[in-house]
This record gives structure tokens, sequence and C-alpha cells, in this order.
């Protein structure tokens, strides 16, 4: 099975206008799995019910919600792990750095041993 890809037209950044336009691969995302399909899927592979596949995944959700907003890192095995970033403002001294500096905040997915070894043996296939 390979991912598939298309042509995408990309300008330059930070060039008025875009600069010299050239066209790079971009993956094609098709169909969503939803917390459903996943259920689904692990329901066929396991002797668990779907019931109790869903109490645990959303179990995952609110365990994790709990401790990225406690500063943790979530690691979850082979799948990968979970962590806060922030931006924020540049200030002048250590003291002037507080919670107001903070623009905006995200979480970053790295992915674990597992999915980067599906990355670095993936097949690409254009549509």
């Amino acid at each position: 099975m390979s991912i598939q890809i298309k042509a995408v037209e990309r300008g330059q950044p930070g060039v008025a206008g875009g600069g010299a336009k050239k066209y790079y691969a971009s993956p094609v995302h098709g169909k969503e799995v939803s917390l459903d399909g996943l259920t689904r899927g692990i329901e066929k592979t396991s002797t668990v019910s779907g019931a109790d596949i869903r109490a645990v995944l959303y179990a995952m959700v609110e365990e994790a919600v709990i401790g990225l907003s406690e500063g943790r890192i979530i690691r979850l095995g082979d799948l990968g792990s979970l962590r806060i970033t922030i931006n924020s403002e540049g200030r002048n001294t250590p003291e002037e750095v507080t919670a107001t500096a903070v623009k905006k905040a995200g979480v970053i997915f790295t992915p674990g041993k597992k999915l980067q070894e599906m990355l670095k043996t993936a097949k690409f296939s254009k549509t």
C-alpha cells in the first residue's frame, strides 16, 4: 500500500506576491478514521468489547488533557508522545517573563518507534 501524493503550487515564504512559484509533493488526505472506526478495528483483533474499548479511549483523552494541563509529557508507548508548546513575547529581563507573555499554546505530537519506522519505509504514488 502506498501513500497518495499530489502536486501543490507554493510561493517563496516572506516574498511579496509569493516570488517564484514551484510545485511540491503534498499528501492526499482521504477519509478519516473516527474513534468509532478505531474501536471497530480494535474489536476485530481482540476479545475486548467495543463499549470497553470506547471507555478506555475516552478516558485516555481525559487523562491526557489533565496531564498536559499539569505540564506533563504524555507517553503513549509505540504511538508516540504529546507535550505542550507555547509562543510568547520576548521580555528584557527574566523577572518580566510572566503568564501575560504567553500568546499562544499548542500540543506537539512526536511519533513513536513504530510510526517512525512506517514513515522511513513508506511508499508514495502520485494520484
